[in-house]
C-alpha cells in the first residue's frame, strides 16, 4: 500500500467507525506496524488540523477519532440536534477527581477519601461512560478497581492522564494552615 492509500484506509475506517479506534486496530486494518501506522496517522492529523477544515483527527492515549472542528459546532448545531455534555453535581466531580488521581481504586478506598457512601456517584459515572471496571484487587473479597475511560478523556480535553493537572502534594502545609484557620476561630 502506498501511502497515500493508507490514508485513505485509515480515513475511511475512522469515519466508517465513528468513535475512537485503538492504534492496534488501525495497523491491522492496513496491514502494517503499530510505528508505521502511528506515522501515517501523525501525517494525516496534519492534514486534518488545520483550522480551516470542518473535521479533525484527535488522539486519546492509543487511540484516534475523527470528530467535528469546533469551529463549526453553530453549523452543525442548525441541522442537528447535539447532545449536551451532561451536568456533573460536585458529588461526581469529587469522586471522578478521586479515581482520576488515585487509580485503579476501590469504592471503599473512595469512601474512605470522601467520608461518604460512594455506591450511587461510582455508579452515575460508570453510567456516563467516565468511569470503568479496570479489574479486582488482589485482597479478600476481591474488591472491583475503576479507573477513568476514554471518554473522560475527551469529556475533558486531555490527549492521557498525563496532562491532568498536576496536585499540590504538600498536604501537611494544608493541614497546619487549616488547623491554624480554625483555631483562629475558636
Amino acid at each position: 500500500m502506498t501511502l497515500m492509500k493508507e490514508e485513505a484506509a485509515l480515513e475511511a475506517v475512522l469515519f466508517a467507525s465513528g468513535e475512537a479506534v485503538e492504534i492496534s486496530k488501525l495497523a491491522i486494518a492496513i496491514e502494517q506496524d503499530i510505528r508505521t501506522t502511528r506515522l501515517v496517522m501523525n501525517h494525516l492529523m496534519d492534514k486534518y488540523n488545520v483550522k480551516n477544515r470542518g473535521i479533525h483527527i484527535i488522539r486519546t492515549d492509543e487511540s484516534y477519532q475523527m470528530c467535528t472542528n469546533p469551529d463549526y459546532y453553530s453549523n452543525v448545531e442548525q441541522l442537528v440536534v447535539i447532545p449536551q455534555k451532561r451536568a456533573l453535581s460536585q458529588t461526581l466531580l469529587e469522586t471522578l477527581a478521586i479515581i482520576a488521581y488515585k487509580q485503579p481504586i476501590t469504592k471503599n478506598q473512595i469512601e474512605e477519601i470522601r467520608g461518604v457512601n460512594a455506591d450511587h456517584a461510582v455508579n452515575k459515572l460508570v453510567e456516563y461512560s467516565l468511569v470503568i471496571e479496570k479489574g479486582r484487587q488482589e485482597t479478600p473479597g476481591r474488591p472491583l478497581l475503576f479507573g477513568t475511560s476514554d471518554e473522560f478523556l475527551r469529556y475533558f480535553g486531555f490527549a492521557s492522564l498525563q496532562k491532568l493537572p498536576m496536585l499540590d502534594n504538600d498536604f501537611d502545609r494544608l493541614k497546619e494552615e487549616a488547623t491554624f484557620e480554625v483555631n483562629a476561630l475558636i
